[in-house]
């Protein structure tokens, strides 16, 4: 019992340190970005591709915050806006917010993981962009055109100072210890018990789809659930120990990247009146065939080596 608290202590500290030492440095830039008005030139940017997914251009605005922050701020963007949306659009916007979000720390940890950061990007916003056309697509056949019903305006209160965003990030720091002590506790009981096992068994048709290896599947069902955070810190230990093979730790955090906090996130989506089975299903199918389109790709291509690297070899900077 002794030797399992020891062992479990020690890789939670790997595991926080892995991450704190890269979100931290990125949360203070993105807040110096926001101060400086940099959502506001990325929005400007982002604008002509609202029409091409059938969106009004100011939701380029909500999509910026979104991509910088989180969910939660592109929400908060959306409600101040007030402007109404039809179930459709809604849906849509959902569809890009879903993908793209929280992209200066969810790249950063995926980098750590030997995944290049243009890599990470182009697959975050593409693969948005390409999931919200092919919805537009979807509802030109079959229109959704009632007005989206918000079933909560989010009472979001955004730090201005200094001092009270150092205190958010205390708190959300330290919820996200917590959180990763308790997960790798259980993930090592599930593993004593056998139960790891038996998932990897009952899962192993649809990994075999996807390129994932069992010794990644915990870890990407952890991801997938509860955010990139979680499984991507956790999948960085495991590969820079080893215990996943290199082009497994890539497949696991292409399918991280497209699909995590299946939960959360689709809930906060479908507040803003979004439709369950676009934004959940949808989102769900669109994952599964790209990550096993691209996993098949990079195994028959020399760009494959240029968007991941093998950081039990190179290490993580």
């Amino acid at each position: 019992m002794q030797s399992f608290f020891r062992a479990w202590a020690e890789e939670t500290y790997r595991v926080c340190w892995s991450l704190f030492k890269v979100m931290l440095p990125v949360v203070v830039v993105v807040k110096l970005l926001d101060n400086w008005g940099f959502s506001e030139v990325l929005a400007e940017f982002l604008a002509p591709l609202m029409n091409a997914v059938g969106l009004p251009e100011s939701m380029s605005l909500v999509w910026a915050a979104t991509m910088l922050s989180n969910i939660y701020a592109g929400m908060l963007v959306y409600v101040q806006l007030g402007e109404p949306l039809t179930q459709a659009q809604i849906s849509i916007l959902g569809a890009l917010m879903l993908i793209a979000h929280g992209l200066p720390v969810e790249v950063a940890i995926a980098r750590q993981a030997g995944v290049s950061v243009i890599f990470s990007l182009l697959l975050r916003i593409v693969g948005a962009l390409a999931f919200a056309w092919l919805l537009r697509l979807m509802y030109s056949v079959w229109p959704a055109e009632q007005a989206a019903e918000l079933l909560w305006q989010p009472e979001i209160q955004m730090a201005t100072s200094w001092w009270g965003w150092a205190k958010e990030q205390v708190i959300s720091f330290t919820v996200i210890f917590a959180i990763v002590a308790l997960l790798l506790a259980v993930l090592r009981l599930l593993r004593i018990l056998g139960v790891e096992a038996l998932m990897a068994w009952c899962l192993s048709p649809v990994l075999r789809i996807l390129g994932i290896a069992r010794s990644a599947m915990t870890i990407t069902i952890t991801g997938i659930t509860l955010g990139m955070a979680f499984g991507g810190g956790i999948l960085i230990d495991e590969a820079r120990q080893g215990r996943v093979e290199p082009k497994d730790v890539f497949s696991a955090i292409m399918m991280l990247s497209l699909l995590h906090s299946l939960i959360e996130d689709t809930l906060l989506i479908l507040l803003l009146g979004a439709d369950f089975n676009a934004i959940f299903w949808g989102r769900l199918l669109f994952s599964l065939l790209l990550v096993a389109v691209l996993t098949r790709l990079f195994n028959y291509s020399a760009v494959g080596r240029f968007c991941y690297r093998d950081v039990r070899l190179t290490g993580a900077n």
